[in-house]
């Protein structure tokens, strides 16, 4: 006997996120249980796979090329670039405390004010027209694109992890390219 498809109330299969293989995978019915707080995650899921696709590229782009100049005067000696690790745990801990307060504070600040999530306008659609931004009119390839942007956050964020636990076993966050430490 085949169990009853779920009642879904936040989403539907063929939503902006329902993609196959999965469709609309909620193994703990919280889309039923709370509908209420699920555009809420829909923004945070946005949010933290436009991070994780620029932690990817800061990892494949920092394994392969070095800049020249100095990151910190203020530290002892000053720290280089080329003295930075690729990985994200090794640049974690070899850039100085004051170095992340700025990335944060930048990062906060443009949370809050200009890329802030306007309530009437779809989840992860935070410029509105104050940025010339692309948009698509069509429809289909407006929804093409809002899913392959998902799906790339989704892939992302599975990849810096595994970089990282990658990175924490070996010391390389990306096998099989060469690093230097």
């Amino acid at each position: 006997m085949r169990a009853p498809a779920p009642r879904m109330t936040a989403i539907n299969v063929g939503d902006v996120g329902t993609t196959r293989p999965l469709g609309v995978y909620d193994p703990l019915g919280l889309m039923t249980k709370m509908p209420e707080k699920y555009r809420r995650w829909q923004e945070m899921e946005i949010k933290h796979g436009r991070i994780a696709m620029a932690a990817v590229t800061h990892v494949l782009v920092t394994a392969n090329f070095k800049w020249d100049g100095y990151c910190s005067y203020l530290s002892f000696p000053p720290l280089k670039f080329e003295d930075i690790p690729a990985g994200t745990l090794g640049s974690w801990a070899a850039l100085p405390q004051a170095g992340w307060a700025q990335i944060v504070a930048i990062v906060a600040i443009l949370d809050n004010s200009l890329f802030a999530q306007d309530p009437n306008l779809e989840p992860g659609d935070v410029v509105g027209d104050r940025i010339p931004w692309v948009r698509y009119d069509d429809p289909e390839v407006k929804f093409f694109k809002l899913n392959a942007e998902r799906n790339n956050g989704r892939a992302a964020m599975m990849g810096i992890i595994g970089m990282m636990i990658h990175e924490s076993l070996t010391g390389n966050p990306v096998w099989p390219l060469p690093y230097e430490a």
